[in-house]
């Protein structure tokens, strides 16, 4: 295990202690000695402290090397509780997690997020509140709250700035208003993002730089560098969908540019396209059943589509250099007929050396990759070494 500087020497906090931890490998007292530096009489009282708080429990066997068997300790996952959303722009997915991000509880639900803050926000309020009791837990439980929204996101204070499919949330105070009625700290983040974060932790770890891209109703990017997430100083990293594709077109986009990749290949695109052609088609979803039953028009527009993500996606690769594209989002159901497209653009359009060991793939995880990444993001956040040394404990 690749283990954080701060994590070792005998200025280690117990939150440095925890993270050692983490990793789900149970450890004596001795082996923490020598892993932190830290005196004995000092890693027992920082030891002590988390078993207090029951962040960390006793293993359920011993460890012995011959003579009284060692106590060996580990990270208990379920000492809280995660309240993780991912709000799209026509739907909901909603999970309770622990701090391993298992789902214990989870829903899925039309939540259109043009109907404004109050009104979705009280309906994710309670939907938190019925899932926390299904799951027999309770707010006292919740160490977090992570939100996804499909807009611009001012990461430092959780509030959408000028979002394009979100009329009334432009500067709404979305973690205060959640974390008063929740009890609980909140974290906002645009949902591209999560799902960057959901899809490295879950299903690549072991890649250093990942860029998540989610084709759905808009085209956003999330970036994952030297296994972290990049989000830019304001948090407006990755939003490829305004990058302009054609400066000949003149297809207008939500932004009130002309030519954006959003207004050309996204799904609400597409689907408009299809209508045009007397092909029934609102959405993602429905691209995807007429590309998966055979319709000639959607798979050739789909395949343009991704033709066009293509295009800009070239330009990325070449500046960032990724070991893998991860294509997700409703649109991203289509399979491989989008990223044949993708591909076919990206390796003839890209330098040989920054493609050599590229792996351009669909989410694993798929409709999960965004409650997953919200989760993460609070995990990573509330267990952070300066952070878990101040987090009381468990009611």
């Amino acid at each position: 295990m690749r283990m954080p500087s701060e994590a070792n020497g005998p200025d280690a906090g117990a939150g440095a202690l925890l993270k050692i931890l983490r990793d789900g490998q149970a450890r004596t007292r001795a082996e923490l000695v020598q892993l932190t530096g830290l005196a004995r009489s000092t890693l027992g009282q920082r030891l002590d402290a988390l078993v207090s708080q029951r962040w960390v429990v006793p293993a359920e066997e011993a460890i012995s090397s011959g003579g009284r068997p060692a106590v060996a300790f580990t990270f208990n996952r379920s000492a809280r509780v995660v309240l993780a959303a991912d709000l799209g722009a026509t739907h909901a997915r909603v999970a309770v997690t622990d701090l391993g991000t298992e789902v214990l509880a989870e829903r899925a639900a039309e939540v259109p997020i043009d109907r404004g803050p109050e009104e979705t926000l009280h309906w994710l309020q309670r939907t938190f509140e019925e899932m926390l009791a299904e799951s027999g837990h309770t707010t006292g439980e919740v160490c977090g709250i992570g939100v996804g929204l499909p807009g611009p996101v001012e990461h430092s204070s959780g509030r959408p700035v000028n979002p394009p499919i979100m009329p009334g949330w432009d500067g709404f105070p979305v973690p205060e208003w959640l974390g008063e009625r929740l009890g609980a700290p909140v974290l906002v983040d645009n949902d591209v993002n999560i799902m960057a974060l959901g899809e490295h932790w879950a299903a690549r770890p072991e890649a250093d730089h990942l860029i998540f891209v989610k084709v759905g109703t808009g085209i956003g990017c999330g970036i994952i560098s030297d296994r972290r997430l990049h989000r830019g100083a304001q948090g407006a990293a990755g939003d490829i969908g305004h990058i302009q594709v054609s400066p000949t077109l003149d297809v207008v986009c939500r932004c009130g540019n002309c030519g954006c990749l959003e207004a050309v290949a996204s799904g609400a695109a597409v689907a408009a396209r299809l209508r045009e052609a007397g092909v029934e088609a609102t959405g993602g979803r429905d691209i995807v059943r007429l590309v998966r039953s055979g319709n000639t028009q959607a798979v050739q527009l789909i395949r343009q589509a991704g033709r066009e993500i293509g295009e800009v996606l070239a330009s990325i690769v070449n500046f960032f250099n990724p070991s893998v594209i991860v294509v997700g989002g409703d649109v991203a159901e289509a399979g491989e007929q989008i990223l044949a497209g993708l591909r076919e653009v990206i390796y003839s359009r890209s330098l040989p050396l920054a493609t050599q060991h590229l792996t351009i793939t669909a989410s694993d995880l798929g409709d999960r990759a965004g409650v997953i990444g919200a989760a993460v993001m609070v995990i990573e956040h509330v267990l952070a070494p300066g952070a878990a040394d101040h987090v009381p404990g468990r009611p």
